[in-house]
Formats: structure tokens, sequence, C-alpha cells
């Protein structure tokens, strides 16, 4: 029967630590909250200290859980998920790409392609057990002079960790590129683009792979830097990505942006990036913020003096609920909005992505928005803070009465 061919597929690809990674989808009526079937699940093999695990990645509307799985379990609880509701599963192994589709009646159809890419053969760490979105050994000229990349493609020793980070990036703009306007040139912003690692990525992925038309702007504050930038674009032949110095809250002359990156700009200056970005009803935000000092400075909770009395607790709950307040704000402006680990906490402590898609507008959508608003201005009074994000979307009128 067609369904045992899957199921069987299903375990020789765990049995024989082949997969790659396995996406369901296509559940009807999917779960919004924890605890139903999320949209979306992603698996993964890891390599923990532990051992080998399978990483079930449940994607809600507005949170990604994670739960690591026996290999002996794997599969099993795979076959679940398309009992459970889900419609279709595309499964990447080493030896082929597989798409299990079900029908209304229940019906198992088992298609089979060729892999995409490279697969990674036998490497045992986490990262590179799973498929890469800039695979190694395909040099793309940019990583190769930024100094990622060696000229025959390998990874540089020292570099490795800069690597694993463009790649995470990458996954995470994928995730949401069909969120992106179609039928016209798309405008991206990355506000404190530094050496522009990621914006060359970015320009790469959505120009070079994809094909998409767009234009992208990078700005910092540092001349030297621009002039790198501006001086590699040209010699890649990114004729649609451009440089500027500049502050991003005196940054003008846009009308709409329809995707903001904003990595590392420095305590209330993520604020400003943030605030221009719903003001042009960016369609994607993608931002990690650094230096928090604000809340620190604010913060006060006489049930909370135990942690806020001693200065380094202190400062990283401050950061904590700075990022928790300017997600509870994007919600409330309109977004549907994740907090998403960037890279691993052992390269640095500044790890937390705040990514945001803009809602379509409905009742519903009003209705999540003032919630979320009430439910803010609470959390907010409880901390005694007054946040940048919420002065500035406020006086933009983008915020519920």
């Amino acid at each position: 029967m067609m369904r045992e061919e899957w199921e069987q597929a299903l375990e020789k690809a765990v049995g024989q630590e082949a997969l790659l990674q396995a996406t369901f989808s296509g559940a009807k009526g999917s779960a919004e909250e924890e605890g139903g079937l999320p949209p979306r699940t992603v698996v993964r093999p890891v390599r923990l200290k532990s051992g080998l695990r399978y990483q079930f990645e449940k994607h809600y509307p507005t949170k990604v859980l994670h739960e690591n799985v026996e290999p002996g379990d794997a599969a099993g609880r795979m076959a679940g998920l398309l009992r459970a509701g889900y419609r279709q599963a595309l499964v990447k192994t080493k030896e082929a790409d597989l798409q299990v589709l079900i029908s209304k009646k229940g019906k198992a159809a088992l298609l089979r392609k060729p892999p995409t890419g490279k697969a990674a053969a036998d490497a045992p760490s986490h990262d590179r057990m799973k498929k890469r979105v800039l695979t190694e050994g395909e040099a793309p000229a940019f990583l190769q002079e930024l100094g990622i990349l060696t000229r025959e493609g390998k990874v540089k020793a020292d570099k490795q960790d800069k690597y694993r980070q463009i790649n995470r990036f990458l996954e995470m703009v994928q995730d949401v590129a069909a969120e992106l306007p179609t039928g016209r040139e798309l405008t991206i912003v990355d506000f404190g683009c530094g050496k522009s690692y990621l914006t060359f990525a970015l320009y790469h992925l959505l120009a070079v792979e994809q094909k998409r038309p767009l234009r992208v702007i990078g700005l910092d504050l540092k001349e030297d830097v621009i002039s790198f930038c501006s001086a590699l674009a040209e010699r890649l032949g990114y004729d649609r990505l451009s440089f500027q110095v500049g502050d991003i809250g005196q940054f003008g002359g846009l009308e709409q942006a329809d995707m903001v990156v904003t990595l590392h700009a420095c305590d209330t200056a993520t604020d400003a990036a943030l605030a221009k970005a719903v003001g042009w009803d960016a369609s994607v935000i993608l931002s990690v913020p650094c230096c928090q000092h604000e809340a620190f400075r604010q913060i006060r909770s006489e049930p909370l003096a135990p942690l806020l009395d001693h200065g380094l607790l202190k400062e990283r709950f401050a950061a904590l609920a700075t990022d928790a307040a300017r997600a509870s704000l994007l919600e409330a402006a309109g977004y549907r909005t994740q907090v998403l680990e960037f890279i691993d906490p052992e390269h640095t402590p500044k790890n937390l992505l705040i990514r945001a898609v803009r809602r379509r507008e409905s009742g519903a959508a009003a209705e999540h928005r003032l919630r979320k608003w009430e439910e803010y201005r609470r959390y907010r009074d409880s901390l005694s803070l007054d946040p940048a994000l919420e002065r500035m979307l406020r006086s933009a009128g983008r915020l519920p009465e």
C-alpha cells in the first residue's frame, strides 16, 4: 500500500541517518497557540552532547517551540503528524527529495525527486547536518571577497561562526520571503549594515538566486565601511545594491520599504529603525537588538526588588524586558511577531532576533491589535517603563487609542 511505502521511506531515512530536513504543512484549521497542530512543523537532525536527536520545530503564528526526540521515536512521530492532519510533507534526504501528499479521503501519494543542492554527507555537528542555504563548495563571489571562503570554496577556520550566522539569517529570510509583494520591484533597507556580510547575502539570495526585482540600501555611520561596501557592490556587479552614510533617525527620502533589517543597532537606534519600518508598512521586519540601556534606567518593580538590586541581573532582565515590549508593540501596530534564537548563545549573548510580518487588515486583526495593546500596557505599567518605540509609534498614530 502507498501509505506503507511513505512510512517505510521515513523509517529508512531516520534509520540510515540520511534525513536532512522534513517540513510538514497544509493542516486545515491549524492552531494559533501551543497545544494544537501548528501551521508548520520542521524536523531536523541535531547532534547534542547526549547524541543524535531529531528536533521538531513547531511554528505557531507568534512563537516557535522546539522538542528533541530520540531517533527510535522520530519516524513514528513524523508519520503521526500526517495522520494528525497535515496534508503534505517535503522530506529531504541525502538520496532524494520525497513529497508526501494526503488526499481529502486520507489516501497518501509518494513522489520522489533527485536531491536539491549538495547533501551534507558525514558532518557530525548540529550545524552541518542540516541543509544550508549557502552550501560549502558552491562559492558565491561575495563570500570570497568578504574573506569567508577560500578561492576553492572552503570556509576559513576562523570564519566558521560568521558562515553559520549568514546561513541562519538566510534561513529566517526564506521562511518569510513569501510574505513580500510580487509583481513589482522590492525595496529593502538595512539599518546599521556595518561591513554588510548579511546585506550582501540577502542581495545574493533574493536578486541573484531568486531573480527578484529589488533594490537594497545599506546605511551606516562609518564612512570607511560604506566606501568599502560600495566598492565591493560595484566589483560584484550588484547594481541594485547601494550604501549610504547616515543616522537611522535622520534617514529619509523613501516613501515605502518592503523589508527592513536592523542588526545590532545600539540602544534606541533599534527603536528608530522599527518605527520607520512600521511607518513604511514594511511587510517584513528582521531586528537583532543591541545595548538596551533605556529600560535599565527606567525599570522599577517592588515585587522584583531581589532581582533588580543586582546590577548584572538587572541588566540582563532589562534587555529581555525591552525586547518583550518591542515584540508586543509591533503586535499592537499590526504585525505577527516572533522572537527567535539567531545564533548559538556560545558565540554571543546578543543572539535574539525579532521577526515581524505585516498582518492583512481584517476585523479579527483589529481585535488582535487591541488585545495586544491592552496586554502591553499592563506589562509596561507593571515595570514603570516608558519605551522609546511606544513614543515613536504613538506620535506617528500607529497604535490603538
